[in-house]
């Protein structure tokens, strides 16, 4: 597992004590203007870079696609920490920003929560990383066994905040749109972004989007070495795979091979391979592939549970491949669906404003997806507020799940219902923290539309930063420029309901790739379907996997029932509920073996760094 990762330290000297808590044997270092240590760390080739204007120490680390020139240019202009808000919300890609000026220290990751940051006290000094359970190693943190519970009586998918609480003892989060400010022995939390107020049409927007994702794409390449993306077929890959080819000639392209007759990925991958003829493509044929839920039980992570452990196999096999064909950066369209697709929050705002447009969408939603449209029209009358939509899931954690077809018209995307393998103890505590949340809990946007956007970015950005770090294993740095703050940005300016609705597929994206796109696959309106191939592969390794929970950790600490969770795995399955429930359980699994074994530092030192 990658043991990249850095730690932030004021410039203070009482920080000496707190640098050698840091957990590397032979870490890499970057002083303050003082002398004094400021990053200490691991990192991979290429990944960060540090400019110096005279007393002003700027680093960035991450995808930046911005030259050292052009940073030293801009750090010219910051004569105190304040002054990199201007830095802050210019700069491309999706990245750490850390600066030292006059003895004072700002850091801060990205608006989409990509790029994290956690803090705590080691020997009395407040510092920062970029890794929950490097915090962890240095303070000698134990388990949360609240935020654990809380994990497993949900099924593992808990939005934004509370989903951002790590699973360490005294180890805080940073909210993405805020940063941490060291002023010498004070420390603060200021708000750095803002969402944009969402006032541009479908075709202005579509502009800006286009601009967005073609600046984001210009120079995206890695320093060494070839770059690849994803080409499954999809509007998200295809469209980094033609705006990349524009700048990488020698580009890579990568896809799974289908093996459920009712995919149609390979019918429009092969449209946009015909005009990618200076490429090389990538197949993996199905049956060269691992089946799904193959290692499943092996650990990966000890930040948090791994959230993909179906795909884990294939997801290594795939980063061999792509290192062996040369590639050092992976292009993937990861956060395309959540940014594309509005969500139908968007409805509420509409239904004020236009509302026989409004209406329009419900009905058109109610043949399509067959949306009950009068419980749909009682929902939009009534869109309460985000305290009330906490309070509910805690009232009816345990309750059956709602019924099938009701849209997400709240401050929340899913309802939270624990699975029946859930103790007492672990829906207790969650109740406990669901309540807890709703008394404290702010939207991230004034706008619905907007929020739930937000919500559905900051809710998955963690799960690809933990995807990452299988890539990295092999030395591939996997980037999704989806996630990047200015193409974020772009399209939350964009007015929901002009690129919502039931007739088209991803509307803005299609129009803002007009030209560079094949037409066959802008006017695409599915998307691959990939159950049957879960199925086969959780019956094929259901054996390890019950093998595995006959001695589970989780079980030990009062969290789950194993008898329960072999009756419900072994018994007839009416839909995929308990497959997609058991999938974050085993994370929760493998995470807490990996996080309580002894010696806590071969999770930093049994690996060398990607680099």
């Amino acid at each position: 597992m990658s043991s990249t990762g850095f730690v932030v330290l004021p410039d203070t000297a009482a920080a000496a004590d707190a640098r050698a808590a840091a957990p590397w044997a032979s870490p890499e270092e970057v002083s303050h203007h003082s002398g004094r240590p400021w990053l200490v760390g691991r990192w991979s080739a290429g990944e960060i870079t540090v400019v110096t204007a005279g007393p002003v120490r700027v680093a960035v680390v991450g995808v930046c696609p911005v030259s050292a020139t052009r940073l030293s240019s801009l750090a010219a202009r910051i004569r105190t920490v304040s002054d990199a808000d201007a830095l802050a919300t210019s700069l491309p890609g999706s990245c750490h920003l850390v600066v030292s000026a006059g003895g004072e220290v700002r850091f801060q990751g990205s608006a989409t929560g990509l790029r994290r940051v956690f803090r705590t006290r080691v020997h009395g000094v407040e510092v920062a990383a970029d890794r929950a359970d490097v915090l962890a190693a240095m303070t000698g943190a134990g388990i949360d066994e609240q935020a654990l519970a809380l994990r497993v009586a949900t099924g593992g998918f808990l939005p934004p905040p509370l989903g951002d609480r790590p699973l360490w003892s005294g180890i805080s989060p940073l909210a993405p749109d805020h940063a941490l400010v060291w002023e010498r022995d004070r420390v603060r939390e200021t708000r750095w972004w803002q969402p944009p107020a969402p006032e541009l049409s479908l075709a202005t927007g579509a502009e800006t989007v286009r601009e967005a994702l073609t600046s984001a794409l210009r120079d995206r390449g890695p320093d060494r070495g070839r770059l690849s993306t994803d080409l499954s077929g999809g509007m998200d890959s295809t469209s980094l795979c033609f705006l990349a080819a524009r700048h990488a000639p020698d580009l890579v392209t990568f896809r799974w091979g289908e093996a459920e007759a009712g995919n149609d990925d390979a019918a429009f991958a092969a449209h946009a391979i015909g005009s990618l003829d200076r490429a090389e493509h990538l197949v993996v044929p199905p049956g060269e592939l691992p089946a799904l839920f193959t290692d499943a039980g092996e650990a990966v992570d000890t930040e948090e549970p791994y959230p993909f452990v179906r795909t884990l196999a294939r997801t290594r096999h795939t980063a061999r491949l792509l290192a062996a064909s040369g590639s050092r950066r992976h292009l993937a369209g990861h956060g395309g669906d959540e940014l594309f697709t509005p969500f139908p929050g968007y409805l509420h705002a509409l239904l004020r404003r236009r509302p026989l447009t409004a209406l329009r969408h419900v009905r058109g939603y109610g043949a399509l997806k067959r949306w009950p449209v009068l419980h749909t029209l009682a929902a939009l009358s009534r869109p309460g507020d985000e305290a009330a939509w906490w309070r509910t899931q805690a009232d009816l954690l345990t309750a059956p799940p709602p019924p099938r077809r009701r849209p997400a018209l709240g401050w929340g995307l899913w309802t939270l219902r624990a699975p029946t393998w859930a103790t007492g103890t672990a829906t207790d505590a969650a109740r406990e923290a669901l309540r807890d949340t709703a008394t404290r809990v702010q939207p991230l946007s004034d706008d619905l539309a907007q929020h739930q956007s937000l919500l559905a970015m900051r809710a998955s950005a963690p799960w690809y930063r933990l995807l990452a770090r299988v890539f990295a294993d092999d030395g591939v740095q996997l980037d999704s420029p989806f996630f990047d703050d200015r193409v974020v940005e772009a399209v939350l300016a964009v007015r929901a309901h002009e690129h919502a609705g039931p007739w088209r597929y991803k509307p803005l994206l299609a129009e803002a790739m007009r030209g560079i796109v094949p037409e066959a696959v802008l006017g695409r309106s599915t998307k691959g379907e990939f159950s049957d191939e879960a199925n086969s592969g959780l019956r094929r390794n259901l054996p390890a996997i019950l093998d595995m929970f006959e001695d589970s950790a989780l079980a030990a600490h009062g969290l789950i029932d194993p008898g329960e969770l072999r009756t419900r795995l072994l018994a007839p399955q009416p839909d995929n509920s308990a497959r997609i429930a058991l999938e974050p359980l085993i994370g929760c699994e493998t995470w807490l073996r990996a996080a309580t074994r002894p010696a806590p530092a071969w999770r930093f030192e049994a690996r060398a760094s990607a680099s």
